[in-house]
């Protein structure tokens, strides 16, 4: 969030989110336009979902959309084994133009219970140099940018 600010041309910006995580830090470090929390459910991760969160969810418009999941299959796209997080992430999807999702190569290849997204409805993916050749073709040819993170 820091660096935002450093960031003129950035400012003023809104985030949405459904993580009481992101919002306590994103509101700590103060240099950040509106933080909204979604509301609903708490999860043991302390991310709120259900049915109140998706109808906040679908009054909004965002831009970009930042997204984790459990699992990333090729035939069953995105996935997690929580049907309410599963609800959730279609909702937060749905609101957003363009989606980004954050995972570890180490999240290829595992199936969750429910799908969220298929990859044709991914926009970009940020994951690490260990995602196989095979994922890289699959991915190009639904239309899904890869980024590779550096290793830290």
């Amino acid at each position: 969030a820091t660096r935002l600010a450093q960031r003129a041309d950035l400012r003023p910006i809104a985030v949405v989110t459904n993580s009481l995580p992101v919002a306590d830090a994103l509101h700590a470090a103060g240099d950040v336009g509106d933080v909204v929390l979604t509301g609903g459910s708490r999860t043991p991760s302390d991310a709120l979902v259900g049915p109140l969160t998706v109808a906040a969810l679908e009054t909004l418009h965002v831009d970009l959309l930042f997204l984790g999941t459990h699992g990333i299959d090729a035939d069953a796209g995105l996935t997690t084994p929580n049907l309410l997080e599963a609800e959730t992430n279609r909702a937060l999807a749905r609101s957003a133009r363009r989606t980004v999702v954050v995972a570890d190569s180490s999240k290829w290849g595992t199936l969750g219970m429910a799908r969220f997204l298929t990859l044709a409805e991914v926009d970009v993916l940020v994951t690490d140099e260990g995602l196989p050749d095979d994922a890289h073709t699959l991915l190009a040819d639904a239309g899904v940018r890869v980024i590779l993170a550096p290793a830290t």
